[in-house]
């Protein structure tokens, strides 16, 4: 049976693969054998299928990511783990995907973002909040701005427009932006914490 679930399911994974550019309906519907009937009874045209996929995407990302931070020791160790699942993930998207959504579906990307940038901040507040308790950062931290920089900082490290892979590992980049920006945030205890545990921001693709 063709549910809207496996429609979203399986185009998601064309996207991802081949970018949004490419992939038409006409190709989805073959990828499921079904009719283009079936699929729009289900999503009126590719915009709303797309935002459907992208939806789903982030809501899975969102759960991935409060496992990492539940299961975790201390925030050193789950903003480590998250910067992991982070850089594998990029490495599992077409590139072109995002250009893709950007150039031909900028209000689809937009709202995307709201979404996103939502779960993502909250997170982020989560962890910095945590790291104030358990005295690991320092208590005069802006959170807010912490937040919104770190953010920024791994969206930057994902940019191969700006760092070629051919010139900046991630290990390179992670420990020349992400591991001495939180040592600055760092109290003495977690200093001596993100020195145990720097090795788990390399990551194994």
């Amino acid at each position: 049976m063709i549910t809207r679930e496996l429609i979203i399911e399986t185009a998601s994974k064309s996207f991802l693969v081949n970018g949004v550019k490419s992939v038409t309906i006409d190709k989805i519907v073959k990828e499921l054998h079904t009719s283009k009937r079936t699929l729009y009874s289900h999503f009126k045209d590719k915009v709303e299928l797309l935002g459907a996929c992208l939806e789903d995407y982030n809501q899975k990302v969102k759960s991935e990511n409060e496992a990492i931070i539940e299961s975790a020791d201390n925030v050193i160790e789950a903003m480590a783990k998250l910067h992991q699942q982070i850089v594998r993930r990029s490495y599992t998207v077409n590139p072109s995907f995002f250009r893709d959504v950007q150039a031909f579906y900028p209000t689809v990307l937009n709202d995307s973002y709201k979404n996103t940038g939502k779960y993502a901040h909250s997170q982020l507040i989560k962890l910095a909040t945590w790291g104030i308790e358990d005295g690991i950062f320092n208590n005069d931290l802006d959170i807010e701005v912490v937040g919104q920089t770190v953010m920024v900082m791994q969206k930057l490290i994902k940019d191969k427009s700006k760092f070629p892979t051919s010139e900046f590992s991630i290990e390179r980049l992670t420990f020349g932006t992400l591991v001495p920006y939180l040592r600055g945030l760092c109290t003495l205890k977690g200093t001596q914490i993100l020195k145990i545990q720097e090795e788990l921001f390399k990551v194994s693709i």
